[in-house]
C-alpha cells in the first residue's frame, strides 16, 4: 500500500516520506511521517555527501561544459547525519532500493530537487544540462519532471525537475521527453548491478584481454629482415632499414647508445642481448603504432626521476608557472602530474604508439623500468623489472598514463609503485608479482580496470590503491601480504572478490560506496578490514575474517550491515545455534565484547548471557545507538574459502555447522 500526503508549515510544502524497500514491480513505496516539526531547509551543494558522479566525471566537465548543472536531488535522512546530494533523480531511486537503506538511513525527512524554472537551461552537445547561474531548489514532490529528453549526465539519460508545469512543458517541447511527477519518476526502472553482473564483467575484460594478448603477440613472428651486426653495423640503422611489419634481430652481446623505433617492426633479442645506455636519459623510445621490443636486457638509465616532493608530499604542481599545490584538481592537474610521473627517465617509453608489444626484458634501472604515454592497447607481458632500493629515490616499475592495455606475468622489485595508472580506464594488470615499493598497484582517475591474481607484498604504504573516485573497478583473486595497508579501494560501483589478504597491518580501507565485496579472505592482520566511506551502501557478505588482532574497526558513518540475500561472513570466533548454514545470532565485529570472541577465552559465554542479549535489541530498536558500527544479521557457520583453510592447516576452525555444506567463494 502507498499513502502520500503534504504537510504545511508556516505557508512552506514540505515532504515527509518513509521510504519502504519492497521491490514490487521495480517502484518504491512512499509512507506518509509526521515527524512533528518544520524539515530542514535545503544547503548548498557542497555541503552534502555526493553520490553518483566520480572525482574524475566532474573534474572533465569543468573542462568541457564549465556551466555544467547536473540534476541533482538533497535528501535528509531520519537517523543519518549528513545530508545527501544524489547525482540525478535515478541515483536518488536506485540507493532506496538497496537491502537494509531504510535500516541504515532511516526515512528522509525532506528531499528537494533542482530546480530548472527560470533558468537559461540549454544542452551542450553531448546533452549535458548548462546554465548560467544556480539554480535553486524545490520539494522534490511539488516539482514536476521531464523524460526521455536528450538530457543526459555522465552516466545516462537524466530526468529534469521543474517548478512548473509550463516550464517543464516548454522544455520538453523543444528536447523531446514528456513531464511526469515524482512517484512516476520514483517508480521507473533503474539499472542496479547485481554480483552476477559484476561477475560476468570481469570475465567478458579476461576473454577481449586474452584477444589482445594473442593479436599483440603476433608481433613476435615477423619474418626477420636485418640482422645487427651483419647487415647493418648499428641498431637504429638496422631499424631504419627493416621494411615495416619485420624483424630486426639482435644476436646475443652488449649494444650501447639510445634507440629509437619509428616504424611498425620488432626489436627481438637472442642469446642474452643487452641494449645499454650512457647513463643519461630513456634507452629505448618506441613511437610507431605496432612495433615490439622483445627479449632484450635494458640498463644504463638516467636517474631523473619525481623526487621527494612527489614521493613524500605527493605535491605535484612542478610546473614554475604553478606556484601553488592548490591548483591540484583544476585545470594544471594532468599537465602537473604527466611532468612529475610520465616524465623523468625510463628503461622503455612508448610514447604515442598504440597496439605496441614489450615482451620478454628485463630491466635494472634506478629511475623506470617502463612508461606508456598515449598508448591504448599495448601489451607488457612477461618483463622483470629491477628499482631503487629506496623508492623515495627510484620511479615507477611501470607508468600506464592514458594508455588502457594489458600488464600481465611480470614482476616488478622495488621503486616507487610497482605498477602506476592515469586515466587508463579498462586497463588489464593480472598475474604480476610486484615487492617492496611505495605501493603496488596505484590507481588514479582510472575505472574499469581488472586487477587479478596479482601477488602484492612488502609495500611501504600501500599493497593496492584505487584512488581519486573511480567506478566499476575489480580487484579479484590478488594475494597481498606484509604490508601496512594491504588493500584501499576508493570510489563507486566496484567488484573487490576472491583476495587473500594475509599479515598485514590494516587488510582492506573501504573507502569505495555502492560496490560488492565477497569471497574474500582477511587472516593474520592486526585490522582485518577498516570500514570509512560515510555511506553504508555496500554489499560484504561471503568473505572469511580469522586469526585478525581485530576483524573491522569502523568510523565515519552510522550502522553498517554485512548481510545480503540471507547470509552474511564468517568470522572466527562468531557462536550461536545454526541452521546449518548461518548462526543465529547477530555479530558485530566492532562490539567490545563480539570483537573479542575470537581472542579470549570466556567470552563466548558472555556473548550469550540474556542480558547481553536484551542489550542487543535494545540497540536494534535505536538506530542512533548503533552509529560506527558493523553488524552482520546472518553470520555464517562455517568458512566459505575451505581450500584457502585446507592448504593452511586451519580445518579445526570453529563452530562447526550442525549439518549443510560449505559454500563455495562466488555462490
Amino acid at each position: 500500500m502507498h499513502m502520500d500526503s503534504i504537510k504545511s508549515i508556516g505557508g512552506r510544502t514540505a515532504l515527509f516520506v518513509l521510504v519502504g524497500v519492497a521491490l514490487v514491480g521495480g517502484s518504491i513505496g512512499l509512507f506518509v511521517v509526521d515527524v512533528g516539526s518544520a524539515p530542514p531547509e535545503p544547503v548548498d551543494s557542497e555541503e552534502t555527501v555526493s553520490v553518483g558522479l566520480t572525482l574524475a566525471d566532474e573534474l572533465r566537465l569543468e573542462d568541457a561544459a564549465p556551466n555544467a548543472s547536473l540534476p541533482r536531488v538533497q535528501v535528509f535522512y531520519s537517523q543519518y547525519p549528513f545530508p545527501i546530494g544524489y547525482y540525478g533523480i535515478e541515483s536518488f531511486a536506485a540507493k532506496q532500493r538497496q537491502p537494509y537503506h531504510k535500516d541504515q538511513f532511516g526515512y528522509p525527512t525532506a528531499a528537494y530537487v533542482t530546480d530548472y524554472t527560470g533558468q537559461s537551461l540549454e544542452l551542450t552537445d553531448d546533452g549535458i544540462p548548462s546554465t548560467d547561474g544556480s539554480p535553486g531548489w524545490v520539494p522534490a514532490e511539488d516539482a514536476v519532471y521531464v523524460a526521455g529528453s536528450a538530457a543526459r549526465t555522465p552516466d545516462g539519460p537524466a530526468l529534469l525537475p521543474f517548478s512548473t508545469r509550463d516550464a517543464a512543458r516548454s522544455f520538453a517541447a523543444e528536447h523531446g521527453g514528456r513531464v511526469i511527477d515524482w512517484q512516476t519518476a520514483l517508480d521507473r526502472p533503474t539499472e542496479s548491478e547485481p554480483a552476477t553482473a559484476l561477475r560476468e564483467r570481469v570475465e567478458t575484460q579476461r576473454r577481449e584481454a586474452n584477444e589482445t594478448v594473442a593479436s599483440r603477440t603476433r608481433l613476435r613472428e615477423r619474418p626477420v629482415s636485418v640482422v645487427v651486426g651483419e647487415d647493418e653495423s648499428t641498431v637504429n640503422e638496422a631499424i631504419e632499414s627493416a621494411p615495416p611489419n619485420t624483424t630486426v634481430l639482435l644476436p646475443g652481446g652488449t649494444y650501447r647508445g639510445r634507440v629509437q623505433i619509428d616504424r611498425p617492426v620488432t626489436l627481438r633479442g637472442v642469446d642474452d642481448s643487452r641494449i645499454v645506455g650512457d647513463g643519461n636519459g630513456t634507452v629505448v623510445v618506441v613511437r610507431s603504432p605496432r612495433a615490439a621490443v622483445v627479449d632484450v636486457n635494458v640498463s644504463g638509465v638516467g636517474n631523473a626521476v619525481p623526487g621527494g616532493a612527489a614521493t613524500d608530499d605527493h605535491n605535484h604542481v612542478n610546473n614554475p608557472s604553478h606556484d601553488s599545490a592548490d591548483t591540484i584538481g583544476d585545470e594544471y592537474w594532468d599537465e602537473d602530474i604527466e611532468e612529475t610521473y610520465a616524465g623523468g627517465d625510463t628503461a622503455i617509453a612508448v610514447e604515442t604508439a598504440r597496439d605496441a608489444l614489450v615482451s620478454g626484458v628485463g630491466i635494472d634501472t634506478d629511475a623506470a623500468g617502463i612508461i606508456l604515454y598515449e598508448s591504448p592497447g599495448t601489451v607488457v607481458r612477461d618483463v622483470h623489472v629491477v628499482g631503487n632500493e629506496s623508492y623515495r629515490n627510484g620511479h615507477m616499475g611501470l607508468v600506464a598514463m592514458r594508455s588502457p592495455g594489458v600488464v600481465e606475468d611480470s614482476t616488478f622489485v622495488g621503486g616507487l609503485d610497482g605498477i602506476y595508472t592515469h586515466r587508463s580506464d579498462g586497463i588489464v594488470v593480472r598475474n604480476n608479482e610486484i615487492y617492496d615499493n611505495r605501493m603496488g598497484i596505484h590507481l588514479m582517475f582510472t575505472s574499469g580496470s581488472v586487477l587479478r591474481n596479482n601477488t602484492v607484498s612488502g609495500q611501504e604504504y600501500t599493497g593496492i590503491h584505487v584512488m581519486t573516485g573511480p567506478q566499476r573497478n575489480a580487484v579479484v583473486g590478488n594475494r597481498i601480504t606484509e604490508t601496512v595497508t594491504a588493500l584501499v579501494v576508493g570510489g563507486s560501483e566496484s567488484y573487490i572478490a576472491d583476495n587473500v589478504i594475509l599479515d598485514n597491518n590494516l587488510g582492506f580501507q573501504i573507502d569505495v560506496v555502492g560496490s560488492i565485496v565477497e569471497g574474500n579472505v582477511f587472516a593474520n592482520n592486526r585490522a582485518g578490514a577498516e570500514a570509512r566511506a560515510q555511506l553504508p551502501t555496500n554489499r560484504v557478505f561471503d568473505n572469511d575474517f580469522v586469526a585478525n588482532e581485530q576483524h573491522v574497526r569502523s568510523a565515519n558513518g552510522r550502522l553498517r550491515i554485512w548481510t545480503y540475500d540471507g547470509g552474511g561472513n564468517y568470522w572466527e570466533g562468531a557462536t550461536g545455534r545454526t541452521d546449518g548454514t548461518v548462526i543465529r545470532r547477530t555479530y558485530t565485529p566492532t562490539d567490545p565484547v563480539d570483537g573479542r570472541l575470537h581472542r579470549t577465552d570466556g567470552t563466548a559465554a558472555l556473548a550469550r548471557a540474556p542480558a547481553l542479549d536484551a542489550l542487543a535489541g535494545f540497540q536494534g530498536s535505536v538506530p542512533g545507538m548503533r552509529a560506527d558500527e558493523v553488524i552482520d544479521t546472518a553470520p555464517l557457520c562455517e568458512p566459505v574459502n575451505e581450500g584457502w583453510f585446507e592448504r593452511t592447516g586451519r580445518t579445526d576452525t570453529e563452530p562447526v555447522c550442525a549439518s549443510g555444506t560449505r559454500r563455495s567463494a562466488g555462490q
